[in-house]
């Protein structure tokens, strides 16, 4: 996996790119379309096997990188993806901020193969790691997290989507005294932010979808940090695609290493706009593009920062 690490920092920031100039257009498919066409040129470019386990589309119906496709040229070393090539679509089309391309990669085999759907997640950073469990209540995991993390309850801060959903969750940690923080979307950068020690988090709860989980579970393991996760069937019918994909009990709590379970795994998230993490996509005096991205590796947990210019060829609406 180490050799194609900049590879797929290629492939967020040529996704990134490819969306800046729907930001504010109020235009979801065609920013989704325009990331998406960009990232799976850019994937099919790159001299290895790879396939999607688990992408962003189905939900919402959007266009996509579908679950089983076939991504590179074919040789090369076996690699499981999974990719959302706008996290934060109303936000880019809304011109508001928190809005990424981002993809993860880990050997064959060892990412979650699974449907798009709902999926309830827990994450605590490298502290904490191996002091939460998703099968105990949430108070006893602030709790388990507090001592890990040598706070006082009152002083915990966890962060939790701003969605009617979590109503009870966030009632339960403020009744606890515990401080909790709402964010509107993208929760991918939050499960990152409990393992980044300038951000001050130390917990994160949330109910969302199953490819940001697998995404993140990849950043998470990257970092130090823990993540346990549960899928949430809707119906009959998100249950048998589970079976179908050789998930024997759907809705079994996940460890991390059900997620991911692979150190040799890569991530990769480049701005569209600007959230806690990265930078937005920003024009310099030249008129190029200038990208920020974050890029991890598991295998050395090396975490870059990489700022990127790009020389502009057409960057119109098509």
């Amino acid at each position: 996996m180490k050799d194609l690490t900049f590879d797929f920092l290629k492939v967020t920031e040529q996704a990134a790119l490819a969306s800046f100039p729907w930001i504010g257009s109020g235009d979801k498919i065609k920013a989704d379309g325009a990331a998406t066409n960009a990232m799976r040129d850019c994937l099919n470019g790159i001299e290895f096997d790879g396939r999607i386990v688990i992408g962003e589309g189905e939900l919402d119906h959007a266009p996509m990188l579908f679950i089983g496709e076939n991504v590179g040229t074919g040789s090369g070393q076996k690699v499981d993806i999974a990719v959302d090539p706008i996290e934060g679509t109303n936000s880019i089309v809304n011109g508001q901020d928190n809005a990424f391309a981002v993809i993860a990669a880990a050997p064959q085999g060892t990412l979650l193969h699974a449907p798009d759907m709902y999926m309830e997640k827990l994450v605590a950073g490298p502290q904490a790691a191996g002091k939460i469990d998703l099968d105990a209540s949430l108070t006893e995991n602030v709790y388990s997290v507090a001592k890990a993390n040598n706070k006082n309850v009152k002083d915990m801060k966890i962060l939790i989507q701003n969605r009617k959903r979590h109503e009870k969750a966030i009632a339960e940690i403020r009744n606890l005294g515990a401080k909790v923080h709402l964010f509107n979307d993208g929760d991918i950068t939050y499960a990152i932010a409990t393992c980044m020690k300038n951000q001050d988090f130390d917990l994160f709860y949330g109910i969302g979808g199953a490819p940001e989980g697998v995404v993140a579970a990849v950043a998470v393991k990257c970092l130090g940090g823990e993540m346990q996760a549960r899928l949430l069937p809707q119906n009959d019918q998100e249950g048998k695609r589970c079976l179908e994909m050789g998930i024997k009990d759907p809705e079994k709590t996940l460890r991390h290493e059900d997620l991911v379970n692979s150190d040799q795994c890569v991530f990769s998230a480049t701005g569209i706009t600007g959230n806690i993490l990265l930078d937005e996509i920003k024009l310099d005096e030249e008129m190029q593009s200038v990208t920020h991205s974050l890029l991890l590796t598991g295998e050395n947990r090396q975490v870059r920062f990489i700022t990127s210019k790009h020389v502009n060829k057409d960057m119109v609406l098509s």
